[in-house]
């Protein structure tokens, strides 16, 4: 069987079981907006919650692969829906990269849908509000109204999951000719590159500034087991975004910041590729993994490979393949017809022990545009 849209050909390999396997579960899934799969069902969550984007982002990639036009349609109103939000009480925040990217900028770039470019430059709007300028960084989250809460004094908080969102600014400023959104998006990546990076090539989760000032104040665990930790899914989100932030501005910083987390990213995994959930635990036995930040991790690692020279690229491009083949043979939902998700073996908070040992709809989103970059496709929005 072959089939080729978007620049790409499919012949029966992992990407065309990929999307076979996706036609399946769309059916179940309909209009939902997936977030975790338990015994192989995925949840439906609020469409002003970080993940509905992946879901639908993943739709207009199988659109975009195989032609067909059921994907386009079940995709085509998930930004709408969402755009509908910001008008009443919602939760988006400092994730809306993640939620407009693959949804409003997608549509846009597939097929012109100017309402598509309009919400997403909306999205970029609301984030580049998000600057606290003494800091010059991007808030994580929103206010908080319980006083027993973790997270209830984060008004002076960045986390490095933002790195992903600033493709969305980079966006906007390449779309509507206003530096603006490319100065904030810059102005964030080196706060990061100075606060969270360190020179092994770990990164914190949370940097915490008096929000005032902008003072650095330190490191918070989040996500992580410890402060000074290392989460696997936040090295995945730092190699892949300062790679893409590279390849919007050209600097070398960037890619170097990209290649240091790599190196440490894949120095540190386990032997079959896909690593525990924090690098640093201790102790390590029986600890689970995190499939998400090796899918994650994959689809940066082919853009870090993209920004070198051949001879240099080509060893980071061999670590996407190799890892991408262990998640196919050791963690995928191939054969179940009743399992709505491609990957098992997520790990979404361990300290809070929420979502462990499940599929994530993020995990599945980066595996098959990980699987399309390698097959040639060119549409990606992050």
């Amino acid at each position: 069987m072959e089939r080729q849209s978007g620049g790409v050909r499919m012949t029966g390999g992992l990407l065309e079981k990929t999307i076979r396997k996706m036609e399946r579960s769309s059916r179940r899934i309909g209009a939902k907006s997936p977030h975790v799969a338990k015994e192989g069902v995925y949840d439906d969550a609020r469409l002003d919650w970080w993940t509905s984007g992946f879901w639908p982002g993943m739709l207009w990639i199988a659109a975009d692969l195989t032609g067909d036009a059921a994907y386009r349609e079940a995709a085509w109103t998930y930004d709408e829906r969402m755009e509908r939000l910001f008008l009443v009480p919602n939760r988006f925040h400092h994730d809306v990269g993640f939620q407009f990217l693959p949804t409003a900028v997608l549509k846009h770039r597939l097929t012109g849908d100017e309402d598509g470019r309009r919400r997403g430059l909306f999205a970029a709007n609301f984030l580049a509000g998000r600057l606290n300028l003494a800091g010059g960084f991007l808030r994580a989250w929103n206010d908080v109204a319980d006083p027993t809460a973790w997270n209830r004094n984060n008004a002076g908080w960045a986390i490095i999951d933002s790195m992903m969102n600033l493709p969305l600014l980079f966006w906007a400023s390449e779309t509507s000719g206003d530096p603006r959104y490319r100065h904030i998006a810059a102005a964030h990546a080196d706060t990061v590159l100075r606060r969270f990076v360190r020179e092994d090539g770990s990164v914190a989760h949370i940097a915490s500034f008096d929000p005032a000032t902008g003072d650095f104040l330190g490191w918070i665990g989040g996500q992580g087991f410890a402060p000074d930790s290392a989460w696997s899914r936040g090295a995945a989100w730092a190699l892949y975004g300062f790679a893409v932030a590279c390849r919007y501005t050209g600097e070398a910083r960037y890619l170097e910041a990209s290649r240091r987390v790599a190196d440490f990213f894949l120095a540190s995994v386990e032997a079959d590729g896909v690593p525990l959930w924090d690098f640093r635990v201790v102790p390590r036995e029986g600890e689970p993994r995190d499939t998400s930040a090796a899918s994650c991790a994959a689809s940066g690692l082919i853009e870090l490979a993209a920004l070198l020279p051949p001879d240099e690229g080509e060893p980071y491009r061999d670590a996407a393949r190799r890892t991408l083949r262990a998640l196919a043979d050791g963690y995928a939902a191939w054969d179940d017809p009743n399992d709505e998700a491609l990957l098992r073996g997520g790990t979404g908070n361990k300290p809070a022990g929420q979502n462990v040992d499940v599929s994530l709809i993020y995990g599945d989103y980066f595996f098959l545009e990980a699987l399309a970059k390698l097959s040639g496709w060119k549409h990606r929005v992050f």
